[in-house]
Order: C-alpha cells, then structure tokens, then sequence
C-alpha cells in the first residue's frame, strides 16, 4: 500500500467565531440577493460588497458561486431543522409527520421562489468540486426527515432506502414546481404517495403449495 493510501486527510479546522460571523454574513447577503433575482442575481463581487467582505476573501470561503448558493440551502435547512424542533410536525404515523414536515418546507421555499429556483439551480449545476457541500445539503435533508420520523436508533437500510427515494422525489417536485409544471396539490399529492414507502410491510402470509 502507498504512503499517499495511508495519508487520511484532515478534517477542516473549525471557524473562529469572527470567522463564523464572516460567513453567516456572507450566507445572509446570498440569499437576499438570490430572493430579489434568483441565480444571476448572485454575483460573487455584489455578494463581498453586501457582506463587507474582500473578494478574495469571498473566493477563500465559497470558490464559485454555485458553492455559495448550495451552502445556502445548506443554512437554509438548517434554520428549517431547527425550527421543525421547536414546533415538531403533527400526524399519527411517520408517513404522514415526514410528509407534513417536507409541505412545511415546500411552503417556505414558496415565500421566497427566487431563492428558491437559485438554490436548486445551484444543486443541480454541481459537479464533482461541489460534492463535500451537496453531500451536506443530502446529510441535512436525511436528518430532517429522519427526525420526522421519529428514528433515534440508527435507521435499518430499508428504511435509509425509502428515505432516499423520498429526497429524490422531494428534489424532482421541487424542479417540476419551479418550471411551472407541477401545482402545488400535485407536490402534495407526490409527497404523501412516496411518503407510504416509510409504511411498515406487512408480513407475508403463508405460501400455499
């Protein structure tokens, strides 16, 4: 094996909290500039101008804009996390808490449809340099809906399975609402139908020979 396989890399250092000020502020200057004009709205020098920041130093914390509009999402679920804590979603069965809590979510990006129609844009523009911030903004989804659920064990595989079908179907709603092709009944429509996937199966019954 080679000393390069052997190399595990660093984890990165934690941010001061000047540092951490820095980037909320530059987060926060994102998302108003993505709401007042969506994805070409964000220009990464009016970005640094509105956050009081450099734009090298700008560059040093996002590379691009797509970087910076899905860290943005990120922060956005986030603030959505939190607050499905504070007021958790209602319903009898996972199914129906998952899927209220998603509706929740799609009524909040529905305030705000420029933001909302950046950051997807972003997400779906990403390539392989944006993977360690998509893979966040996927961590973040798949704890929101586990929450939802109810799960505080780790969750069996067929479980992580239906909620990744979930998150691709919550993804495809989102696009086919922002391109005009989907109202909102039928997201809500979408969402509780793959939402039954969290349904416990019922057990097979006897084989007849």
């Amino acid at each position: 094996m080679t000393a390069e396989a052997d190399t595990v890399a660093a984890a990165p250092a934690p941010l001061t909290e000047r540092q951490a000020a820095r980037r909320r502020r530059i987060l926060g200057a994102s998302a108003r500039l993505a709401g007042l004009g969506g994805f070409d709205a964000v220009q990464m020098r009016e970005v640094a101008e509105e956050s009081g920041v450099a734009l090298g130093t700008l560059y040093r914390y996002f590379p691009s804009k797509v970087h910076l509009l899905v860290a943005t999402m990120q922060d956005r679920l986030d603030q959505l996390h939190a607050a499905l804590r504070r007021r958790p979603p209602g319903g009898g069965s996972p199914a129906e808490r998952v899927a209220e809590t998603l509706m929740r979510a799609f009524r909040a990006l529905q305030r705000e449809p420029y933001l909302a129609d950046a950051m997807v844009r972003a997400l779906t523009f990403a390539d392989r340099s944006v993977n360690a911030e998509v893979d966040q903004v996927y961590r973040r989804t798949t704890a929101i809906i586990l929450d939802a659920m109810g799960e505080e064990r780790d969750p069996a595989p067929g479980q992580l399975s239906a909620v990744r079908v979930i998150e691709h179907t919550w993804h495809a709603a989102l696009i086919a609402w922002l391109s005009g092709r989907a109202a909102t009944a039928q997201v809500r429509a979408d969402l509780e139908t793959v939402c039954r996937l969290l349904a416990p199966s019922e057990p097979a019954g006897p084989q007849r020979g």
